[in-house]
């Protein structure tokens, strides 16, 4: 059967558990990825479809020299402050959405493009999924990660853990779970690939590749 359109793997998953090191497995087996967090840069930088929102929501003093956003800035008023960062969010989310659909449209071609977010559901981005996956981890090792990953203290890493959604909230929603509670990283490659052939298979049984 001819494909109509690529199958759309969404991917989620909180700081430390290892969502980025997945996406560059699936990516080598050939998906295209779509990376929200880089999307929300470029929306965000001078010029970008929501600088404008951001700039009028939250107030010049988040502007650097330049006039770009001061993202530390900005960070540092949203994650003190759990209503200021859903207001960003708000704002963030509606422009990404509409770059990730125009972004599959362009790529019509691919058999698979992942959505890669930390926010998946929370930005209304699981409608756009054929199928989503939640990359988990213990939160101790998580802490250790981001720790070490970012170079700052247990303190600043459990401050950015309490905005983030609680991933055992949310289990039940996903199709695939990835537990990456491996201290060697080259582990995780034959989990993600087993869990991408799988889906492969399904795919082709359903005859949409």
């Amino acid at each position: 059967m001819t494909q109509n359109k690529p199958y759309i793997i969404g991917l989620t998953g909180n700081s430390g558990s290892g969502k980025g090191e997945v996406c560059r497995i699936l990516e080598k087996l050939g998906c295209h990825i779509i990376d929200c967090d880089r999307l929300a840069h470029e929306n965000m930088a001078k010029g970008g479809c929501a600088y404008d929102d951001i700039v009028n929501a939250f107030g010049k003093e988040i502007l650097g020299e330049n006039g770009e956003i001061d993202r530390r800035i900005l960070g540092g008023i949203v994650f003190n402050d759990k209503k200021k960062l859903e207001l960003l969010n708000g704002i963030s989310h509606g422009h990404i959405t509409k770059r990730i659909a125009d972004i599959i449209a362009e790529n019509a071609d691919k058999a698979y493009i992942v959505i890669d977010a930390p926010l998946l559901r929370e930005a209304g981005l699981m409608p756009l999924c054929d199928a989503a996956w939640l990359v988990d981890a213990d939160e101790k090792l998580r802490l250790e990660r981001v720790m070490r990953r970012d170079g700052i203290t247990r303190e600043k890493a459990l401050e950015r853990f309490k905005n983030q959604v609680p991933s055992f909230d949310h289990h039940d929603i996903f199709d695939i779970i990835i537990m990456n509670n491996y201290d060697d990283i080259s582990q995780l490659g034959p989990i993600v690939k087993k869990a991408f052939y799988a889906l492969n298979e399904q795919a082709k049984q359903n005859g949409r590749i």
